[in-house]
């Protein structure tokens, strides 16, 4: 294994359930409501659907220009002092004390994860941002991965990618990487069809620890080991 590949929400930090129940109570504010299977359809991938569904609840464009905005006010007060999850700095030392290559890929814009990243102190670890400034699609198609691979200079089964949402683990596994789930609060639900082992938390393992069970694995052609919650 020459590198590791992370997505960024809901993953490196939870902005992910913060959005959840940043619209949940904007929406309910207004008496109307917000399906969380909706909401997780969308995580790691284009939020059309999202925002098609929320405009047909609305009704108006100022009431729906109003939900957005007191959302986006909700969330940001929920991230103000949020921290990576857990784990996310061990693991990111670790690897860059193993010499392992680490790149970030994400559905998100550059300057959203330049503001996390820059509060939390975690630009230094990243040999290779990519984000949907960078590509043509965005997960689940695995272009993405394809690029971050590519600009760290190995194959994409010379990597391991981090994911959190059904979206992500599809474009990891389309590029060909392999993939190691770690749902958050919202995508824990969710049913994750293609991977090679899905944990609870970084913060329950050691980095080599980890690797070290995935190349058992990949090489005994087994895998979805740690399971917790939904396959």
């Amino acid at each position: 294994m020459k590198a590791l590949v992370f997505d960024f929400d809901g993953l490196i930090i939870d902005t992910e359930t913060a959005w959840y129940r940043s619209y949940l109570q904007a929406m309910e504010e207004e008496g109307l409501t917000f399906p969380l299977e909706l909401f997780c359809r969308c995580v790691g991938t284009h939020d059309d659907e999202l925002i098609a569904y929320i405009a047909e609840q609305a009704g108006s464009d100022e009431r729906l220009a109003r939900i957005r905005t007191n959302a986006a006010l909700l969330h940001e007060d929920m991230m103000r002092e949020t921290d990576a999850r857990e784990g996310v700095r061990s693991f990111l030392e670790d690897a860059r004390a193993a010499g392992l290559g680490i790149g970030l890929a994400t559905s998100s814009n550059r300057a959203w994860i330049d503001r996390f990243l820059g509060r939390l102190g975690l630009l230094p670890y990243f040999d290779v941002i990519l984000t949907k400034d960078d590509v043509t699609e965005i997960k689940p198609d695995p272009e993405l991965y394809l690029r971050a691979t590519a600009a760290l200079g190995v194959r994409p089964s010379e990597a391991v990618a981090f994911e959190d949402s059904v979206n992500g683990a599809k474009a990891a596994k389309a590029a060909g990487l392999q993939c190691i789930i770690v749902p958050n609060a919202v995508t824990e639900r969710l049913v994750f069809e293609n991977y090679e082992l899905r944990i609870a938390s970084m913060g329950d393992y050691k980095l080599a620890n980890l690797l070290s069970e995935l190349t058992k694995l990949v090489e005994g052609a087994g895998g979805r080991a740690f399971g917790s919650g939904p396959a």
